[in-house]
């Protein structure tokens, strides 16, 4: 998977406004390429978990889609590691498919972004290449 720089920065910066919640949006990839950014809120304004409006989530949804890009999903981690959390992981069931992008926040000087696909209890990384 590869993103821009400057995409990469957005989210990154999107993770540190909303610390010491979470933050989570949405983006579209196009071939192998994360094209896109959609911010969103965290409707639980939490460190622990997140969620995004399912309002936003349908008009986000087809934003991508009528571009024709895929969909993935991105949210930090304000505390611990870039790596699915349980409750991640659970929450995944619902998207299946779906590439997920964790910002860790865990050393605020150096945040750490990492991307995965998550289908049932496996977990498996997603090289991510910045460009």
């Amino acid at each position: 998977m590869r993103i821009a720089s400057s995409l990469l920065e957005e989210i990154v910066q999107h993770a540190r406004a909303d610390a010491p919640d979470e933050c989570c949006g949405m983006f579209g990839i196009d071939g192998d390429a994360i094209v896109a950014v959609h911010p969103a809120e965290n409707i639980h304004h939490s460190p622990q978990r997140f969620e995004i409006d399912g309002r936003d989530v349908m008009r986000i949804t087809g934003e991508i889609e009528d571009r024709g890009m895929s969909l993935g999903l991105y949210h930090s981690h304000t505390m611990s590691r870039a790596y699915p959390s349980q409750t991640d992981v659970n929450f995944a069931e619902l998207w299946p498919g779906v590439v997920w992008l964790i910002v860790s926040l865990e050393d605020p000087g150096a945040p750490d972004v990492r991307a995965f696909l998550i289908e049932g209890a496996v977990v498996r990384e997603v090289d991510l290449t910045v460009e």
